[in-house]
């Protein structure tokens, strides 16, 4: 987890939807899904239409995420720009979740 100065900010975090929280309110659709791993914003990666995980960083200030989609342990850091290797420590998904 080296390169990025805001592992501090690195939360458990309860998932605050079961899809991007943006496409699902507007019917939009995702390619793969984000979480904030400050507040637990579930919005989609920069490759989907509506890029809402990247939109939520602008918004809030969050700067750390991580892969949502499992079998992909890793974070990113918008600040630093870097990836950072979550090892074991990804957040769980909801019973009932669908790949």
């Amino acid at each position: 987890m080296s390169g990025c100065s805001h592992l501090d900010r690195f939360a458990e975090v309860t998932p605050g939807t079961d899809g991007c929280a943006e496409c699902l309110e507007q019917g939009g659709r995702w390619v793969h899904l984000r979480i904030c791993r400050v507040c637990g914003h579930v919005g989609c990666c920069d490759q989907s239409p509506g890029k809402h995980a990247t939109a939520h960083f602008h918004e809030s200030g969050h700067p750390v995420m991580e892969s949502y989609d499992p079998p992909d342990p890793w974070g990113w850091c918008y600040v630093d720009e870097v990836m950072i290797d979550l090892g074991a420590s990804v957040t769980p998904h909801p019973k009932g979740w669908r790949y």
